[in-house]
């Protein structure tokens, strides 16, 4: 397994930005499709974006899009989440994930991720 770890998270004033970070290490991290979910209290994981292999092609939860940017640095290992105009709503713990390689494309189903961060707290004050 790869071992994630995010970074970034904060507490900021709705209408603010944060910049989310994922560092891989452990396997190959450019062959591995990528995603960030997010978990609010009392609800379920959810899909908040994803990000093929080589950076070409993405998925945007609809409460995100316009708002969320994600990106891949292959070179460095890393994984970033731009969140602007921020909302209440996105108070979540934020969690990257990792698909196996032998696939390239990613999913929008949280139990076909193998490698997790341990999570960063993205708080959103109104």
């Amino acid at each position: 397994q790869m071992q994630l770890v995010e970074s970034g998270g904060g507490l900021v004033q709705a209408g603010g930005s944060l910049r989310l970070s994922c560092a891989a290490s452990g396997r190959t991290f450019s062959g591995n499709p990528m995603a960030w979910f997010r978990q609010a209290p009392g609800k379920e994981r959810d899909l908040v974006t994803a990000i093929n292999w080589n950076g070409r092609s993405t998925y945007y939860a609809d409460s995100v899009k316009g708002r969320f940017t994600i990106s891949r640095d292959n070179a460095k290992n890393t994984m970033y989440l731009q969140m602007n105009t921020l909302k209440p709503e996105d108070t979540a713990v934020y969690y990257c994930a990792a698909r196996p390689n032998i696939y390239r494309s990613y999913s929008l189903t949280p139990s076909e991720y193998d490698s997790w961060g341990q999570g960063t707290q993205v708080t959103v004050s109104s």
